[in-house]
C-alpha cells in the first residue's frame, strides 16, 4: 500500500466518522432533506446511514488489514446513497448550502470521486508497490 493510499484511507475514514456523527446529532434535519420524497421513512434512513458511516469510517481507520474489503463496502455505500443526491437535485431540495439547481447538479459529480477514493484508499485501485 502506498503512502498516498494510506493518507486517503485515513482522511476518508475520519471524514466518514465525522459525517456519520452529524447524521446522528446536529445535521439530522439537513440529511433528512436529502431523502427522496417517495421514501417514507426519512429519519430511520438518516439514523441508519449515520451508523453505517461511523462503522465504515472507523473500520477504514482501525482495520488496515481489511482495507480492501472496507474500501469496497464504502464504495458500495456511496453508490447506494447516490439516489438521495439525485432526488435532492430533481426535487430542488435545499440542504448543506446546496440552494440552487446548479450547486445540486455539480454535487452529483462528486459521488463518483468518493467511490474512486474509497477504492483507492482500500488498495483496490492503483495497486502500487507495498510499503512496510
Amino acid at each position: 500500500m502506498t503512502l498516498a493510499q494510506n493518507l486517503v484511507r485515513i482522511a476518508l475514514g475520519a471524514a466518514m466518522v465525522g459525517a456519520g456523527a452529524t447524521h446522528l446529532t446536529v445535521a439530522r434535519e439537513e440529511f433528512q432533506a436529502q431523502v427522496p420524497d417517495w421514501f417514507p421513512i426519512d429519519d430511520v434512513v438518516v439514523l441508519g446511514s449515520g451508523v453505517v458511516e461511523v462503522g465504515l469510517g472507523a473500520a477504514f481507520l482501525a482495520l488496515p488489514r481489511k482495507r480492501g474489503l472496507v474500501g469496497a463496502l464504502l464504495a458500495a455505500f456511496f453508490i447506494a446513497i447516490f439516489p438521495g443526491n439525485i432526488a435532492q437535485y430533481v426535487e430542488g431540495t435545499d440542504a448543506f448550502g446546496l440552494d440552487t439547481d446548479q450547486k445540486r447538479f455539480v454535487r452529483l459529480f462528486f459521488q463518483p470521486v468518493l467511490v474512486l477514493l474509497a477504492l483507492f484508499g482500500g488498495g483496490v485501485l492503483g495497486r502500487g508497490r507495498r510499503t512496510s
